[in-house]
């Protein structure tokens, strides 16, 4: 890995280029077309993301294929491991405080499913962004 992960990540368009391939391996000219820049561009920032372990990169004839890495990601997860659990316990004070206020009110709040701990890692749906 050649770059800080975290200046890698803060480029709008590695990170649109690494939306895409959330969904699974694309060639180049697919993620020319997905994100609308030039193929210089994407040819440059995937590149960059290649270099930091974000992507690999498999030859098929011709074309480039790229698919995402999430490997590296797992730094980056535990970074933010200690923000995630400052941000969870402020949200159960205000749990608590809205379950105060209703019992003060005399109208008992719904209780809310229990929520699942946030892991980047974890595969799940991928989110697509409209374009």
């Amino acid at each position: 890995m050649g770059r800080d992960l975290f200046a890698v990540l803060a480029e709008p368009a590695r990170r649109a280029l690494l939306d895409e391939l959330v969904a699974g391996e694309r060639a180049v000219g697919a993620l020319v077309e997905a994100t609308g820049m030039a193929q210089p561009s994407v040819s440059k920032h995937l590149a960059v993301l290649a270099d930091a372990g974000l992507v690999r990169v498999r030859s098929e004839g011709p074309r480039r294929i790229y698919a995402l890495d999430p490997t590296p990601l797992g730094a980056v997860d535990r970074w933010l491991a200690p923000y995630r659990a400052a941000a969870d316990r402020r949200l159960e004070v205000l749990e608590r405080r809205l379950d105060a206020v209703a019992a003060a009110e005399g109208t008992p709040r719904e209780p809310r499913a229990p929520r699942r701990p946030r892991d980047v890692m974890r595969p799940g749906r991928p989110r697509r962004r409209d374009a």
